[in-house]
Order: structure tokens, then C-alpha cells, then sequence
């Protein structure tokens, strides 16, 4: 029995009729770039995360270095992220000229420990960008309260966890705006790559349309230096399709990381750390992120028996070379190198069936026993 990590395939077999005609659609009308499907997307999204105003771009990477040029920050400046996460949060910091000042994680949710912030903050700190780790909602009436007072911007790191809440209020819709990626594995992916800025800020979402295609309000006259970042149609009118779905999604995720928990507790196995949720905060499970020392021996164990699983991610930020310029090697990130050492994301997918899901829990307890003799 193989099980993925995730199965792109299954979901498009549940909504392949409504796929299709989307698709057939776009393809008949001939028009593929900056149409009629995305102006509708931009405008169901924006809805969707309770904010005015939404632009559709090239992808999540590209949706956070617009924002951040559309908000003047570059080369002088400084902004706060997680020393934990996949690179792009630093790379679209750089890209915008400006310096990323890395913070440590809380162990429980993944994300920015807004108590090690101030120590980070310095005269030229212009903005704060949390990061919504595996799909779980940063502490964001925490950092609103840090960022106001100080007139930093918080722009949200959105790409993994589309739909989760706090307090009843979607991420994306608290600060200054909100990034999303819709690359084919997120929650809500496109069939290629995709990203969404939102905002409810209409002059920061004018400046990004205006970014996203060369620079250009109108045809041939260019104001700035932009780039070509254009969410194209055929996306577009894919992802209207699933943003139909996504809720419905999102409540089988949650329901299958009750079910891991309820499974790997009866199963015994106390040397794994789960998954938590903060209290007021709806996680979306975009991947279910366990915690264990042994993790190469039981990574190779789900490997052998067909089970999909994924280290993300294997370093830190501030210990990628890449990164090397911009960081104090001599500074440490004590949870965010635990987290690099001992994650291991675990099959998650709304189409996960109970026994699929029982199969990666008995072979993670078989090799629990293996490791115990």
C-alpha cells in the first residue's frame, strides 16, 4: 500500500468535472492573461479573507517582495522573520534590498515567538513578517500590539495556511497585507505556480498592480521598475473552482489531525511531539508537522513501507549559505535548530481515508518498537 504525502490526483478526480469545464472555458474564450477569471478570483479571495482588496501575482514569493516594494522598504532597512521557515520569507526580504533580523519559533505553534521580538527591533526596523508555519496562525494580537505603537508594518506570510483563523477572523486580513501561495501542494494550490497579495489598503494594492506588470498603470509607459508577475487565467479560474471547496477541505484536514492524535496516543508512541493549537486559533494542517529524535530511522521506516513523508525543513534560515551575508553566526536560534533536527511531516490530505491514515500510525509504532528493543 503506498500512501503520499500528499495526493494531487485523488483531489482532482472528487472535482474533475467542474475542473474541466473551467479549463474549457478559459480555452475557448482565448484570452489568458489578466482576464475576466482573474478579476473574479481577486474579488472572491479578498471576500473569502475579510479584506477590500486582493491582486493576483506570479507566485507566493513574488506576492511577498511586491509587497514589500509597494511599501518603500529596501536597502537600509531591516525586517523581523522566523528563523524557521522555507527560504522564500528571507530570499523576498533581500530581493527588496532591505536586511531580514531573524527571531527565534515557539515550540508549540511553529511560529515567531513575539516574546524574543523586541530584542530584534532597532531603529531601522521598518516591518514585521510572521510567518503562518504548516498552517498554524501566528500570535497576530500579540504582534499587532508590538507593531503599533512603533509604526511597523506587518505584512503576514500566508503561503502555508489559507483559511485559518483567529478568533473567527482569517489570516491575511490583520495586518498591513497578506501573502499567499497556490503552489500545487498548498491547501488551496493551482495546477503551477500562483500567489495573491490581499490588503485593505487600496493604494499598497494599486502600487502592486502596478509592480506585477513592468512598472505599467498603462500600456508602454512605465513609472517604475517592476516585473512581469502576472496570475494567469487558466489558474485563476482553477483555483475559483477549489476556493469553493476550500472550507470543506480545511474541516477534513482538522479532522484527520484528530484522528493522528487520537491514533498515536493509543498507540503509546509518548516520544512523539504532536502537533498543538493555540487556544482562539484554527489550524489548517496544510502539512501535520511531528517531532521526534529518532526521526532518520523512522523516516526511513515510513520510506520503506510506501509512506510519504517530508522534513521541512532540514536547517534554519540564518544556517543557510545563501543567507550567510545577513546573519551573526555567532547568534543562536535554540527551538528553531531543535525543530530542524527532529521534524518530520506525516500524509495530509483532505482525501485521506481512516485507513490510510491507521497504516502510517502502525508502521510509525513498529518502528517505535524497533528503536525500544
Amino acid at each position: 500500500m503506498t500512501i503520499p504525502l500528499i495526493d494531487l490526483v485523488a483531489q482532482y478526480q472528487g472535482i474533475k468535472p467542474e475542473i474541466d469545464a473551467a479549463i474549457h472555458q478559459v480555452v475557448s474564450r482565448g484570452q489568458f492573461i489578466l482576464g475576466p477569471e482573474v478579476e473574479a478570483f481577486e474579488q472572491e479571495l479578498a471576500a473569502y479573507c475579510g479584506a477590500a482588496h486582493a491582486v493576483g501575482v506570479a507566485s507566493g514569493t513574488d506576492a511577498l517582495e511586491l509587497t514589500l516594494r509597494a511599501c518603500g522598504i529596501g536597502p537600509g532597512d531591516e525586517v523581523i522573520t522566523a528563523a524557521f521557515s522555507f527560504i522564500a520569507s528571507a530570499e523576498a526580504i533581500i530581493a527588496a534590498g532591505a536586511r531580514p533580523v531573524f527571531v527565534d519559533i515557539d515550540p508549540g505553534s511553529y511560529t515567531l515567538d513575539v516574546a524574543k521580538l523586541d530584542a530584534a527591533i532597532s531603529p531601522k526596523t521598518k516591518a514585521i513578517l510572521p510567518v503562518h508555519l504548516y498552517g498554524h496562525p501566528c500570535d497576530l494580537d500579540a504582534l499587532m500590539r508590538l507593531a503599533a505603537p512603533r509604526k511597523l508594518l506587518l505584512i503576514e506570510d500566508c503561503a502555508q495556511a489559507i483559511g485559518a483563523e483567529v478568533r473567527g477572523r482569517r489570516v491575511g486580513s490583520f495586518g498591513t497585507a497578506g501573502c499567499f501561495s497556490f503552489f500545487p501542494s498548498k491547501n488551496l494550490g493551482a495546477y503551477g505556480d500562483g500567489g495573491m497579495v490581499v490588503t485593505n489598503d487600496g493604494a499598497l494594492a494599486e502600487q502592486v498592480r502596478c509592480l506585477r506588470v513592468h512598472g505599467s498603470r498603462r500600456r508602454y509607459h512605465h513609472e517604475v521598475i517592476g516585473r512581469n508577475s502576472r496570475l494567469d487565467e487558466l489558474q485563476a479560474a482553477i483555483l475559483r473552482v477549489k476556493l469553493r471547496h476550500l472550507d470543506e477541505w480545511n474541516a477534513a484536514r482538522r479532522r484527520h489531525a484528530q484522528a493522528y492524535r487520537r491514533a498515536i496516543d493509543g498507540a503509546g508512541l509518548t516520544e512523539l511531539a504532536l502537533p498543538q493549537e493555540a487556544a482562539g486559533a484554527a489550524h489548517v494542517y496544510h502539512l501535520y508537522t511531528i517531532r521526534l529524535e529518532a526521526r532518520e530511522a523512522v523516516q526511513q521506516a515510513l520510506t520503506q513501507a510506501g509512506i510519504g513523508c517530508q522534513v521541512a525543513y532540514p536547517s534554519t534560515l540564518p544556517a543557510q549559505p545563501a543567507l550567510a551575508p545577513w546573519v551573526d553566526a555567532r547568534q543562536r536560534f535554540p527551538v528553531a535548530e531543535a525543530c530542524a533536527r527532529t521534524v518530520l511531516s506525516l500524509p495530509m490530505y483532505a482525501e485521506l481515508t481512516a485507513a490510510l491514515l491507521e497504516r502510517v500510525v502502525e508502521v510509525l509504532a513498529k518502528s517505535a518498537a524497533v528503536r525500544a528493543k
